[in-house]
């Protein structure tokens, strides 16, 4: 036992420090912003149930660490956006190599720190004229000034898990960010199942048919995940061949080369900004006190045509970002100053169309996965008559959970196999 620990100390610590780290961001979502006053919790089952599973309940809370990570993934997104083309110098700096990404980095940081600013002032606003209280002292007025305090206050949380999922990722395991994420939305699990307890035995009465459909719900859990992790392993793979190697190479064996794409390409970015799009109106009306039924039958996906709309955004966004992450004329491109060329396929634009029609194959089936998967909550709770807002079994979160997983384990995989050579050596 000793010498494993010796042997694996640098792995034991950055897992150390990783629980530690998210400890630590599990106590910040217990600190509610000052000046709020907030009986129980915010009912976010509609408008921020998807977000709120990603700050481990924190949004619903009306926590200090509220928005969480989530305005540093938008932006992220959007400076990949404008990457392209929108903005020259952002394109240049993209090409610089590691200055360049470090400058773009820092723009990504200046980016997520206005947008948790002006989502921080929307919430807080919002939580304002849904009659939650507000509660002043004699140093703090109901005045404009107060408002913008506690908007600091929260973007001081969002820049606090910008900066932890960094310490994570330089000292701890795997990426920070995703990490955090991940974190949320295990910790949701427990109260998901102790409220599906509730639902067939406590509030209702304990037969043996309610126990058959809490086992059959447990087991569908356990298979969702079996084929989430199937799914996230396919790839399909693109034979290649390059025309200057040599022949005396064939001595050595044979050497497969191919360009894999992974059939969700895009993971769960897709469902993100579905969600959130159908989100916004609703967010705005119900922040206005209207209470227009057709609202809700437009924009909420729990209504036949909200949902139609939101599988139609899953699919947009799934082919606009797999293209963005996989440029085929650039891959084309790339291929032929390699002097590589793909089986049958002459180089130059006969490749770049090769691999766009491959990739929206692919991606067709990808999107596909998405929509099944993010429609799983609403099809179980429906069959089984499941009421409570906060038991959602399968769906985008479970996805997300595996894919950290799967990359975690790898990053663990790698380390320890290097400590071994670094050993031997």
């Amino acid at each position: 036992m000793k010498k494993f620990f010796s042997k694996n100390k640098t792995l034991i610590l950055a897992i150390l420090f990783t629980c530690l780290a998210l400890a630590i961001w599990r106590f910040g979502t217990l600190i509610k912003v000052p000046l709020f006053e907030l009986d129980g919790q915010v009912d976010s089952s509609d408008v921020f149930g998807f977000l709120d599973i990603f700050t481990g309940g924190a949004l619903s809370q009306f926590s200090i660490l509220a928005l969480g990570i989530s305005p540093y993934i938008t932006s992220s997104i959007v400076m990949q956006l404008l990457q392209m083309d929108i903005i020259p110098q952002f394109k240049e700096w993209a090409e610089e190599g590691e200055s360049g990404r470090q400058k773009l980095n820092q723009w990504t940081r200046y980016i997520a720190l206005l947008l948790a600013f002006v989502q921080s002032v929307a919430l807080i606003i919002g939580m304002k004229n849904s009659n939650f209280n507000l509660y002043f002292s004699e140093y703090m007025a109901d005045n404009a000034l107060s408002y913008v305090y506690m908007a600091l206050v929260m973007t001081a949380g969002s820049a606090f898990c910008m900066w932890l999922a960094d310490q994570i990722t330089m000292r701890g395991v795997g990426n920070g960010s995703s990490m955090i994420i991940v974190a949320g939305i295990v910790a949701s699990f427990p109260g998901m199942f102790v409220d599906l307890y509730k639902e067939f035995f406590v509030s209702a009465e304990p037969t043996v048919a309610n126990g058959i459909k809490f086992g059959v719900i447990v087991l569908l859990f356990l298979l969702i995940i079996l084929g989430v992790v199937w799914m996230e392993g396919l790839q399909r793979k693109i034979p290649i061949q390059y025309a200057n190697r040599p022949a005396a190479a064939q001595l050595r064996g044979k050497q497969d080369s191919n360009i894999p794409i992974k059939i969700n390409s895009a993971s769960v970015i897709p469902v993100i900004f579905a969600s959130t799009i159908l989100s916004l109106p609703l967010t705005i009306v119900g922040f206005t006190g209207s209470t227009n039924p057709w609202w809700e039958r437009i924009f909420s996906y729990k209504e036949p045509i909200g949902f139609a709309i939101y599988v139609i955004l899953i699919f947009v966004f799934a082919f606009f970002y797999a293209f963005l992450q996989i440029n085929p004329d650039k891959m084309a491109d790339n291929l032929k100053k390699q002097n590589a060329y793909i089986l049958g396929v002459k180089p130059g634009e006969d490749t770049a169309v090769y691999i766009s029609r491959v990739l929206f194959k692919v991606t067709l089936l990808g999107a596909t996965y998405l929509t099944v998967l993010a429609s799983l909550p609403m099809i179980i709770t429906a069959i089984f008559g499941i009421t409570s807002a906060s038991v959602s079994i399968g769906g985008t979160s479970l996805m997300i959970v595996v894919g950290v997983a799967i990359e975690t384990a790898k990053q663990l995989k790698t380390k320890s196999e290097s400590q071994e050579y670094k050993g031997f050596l």
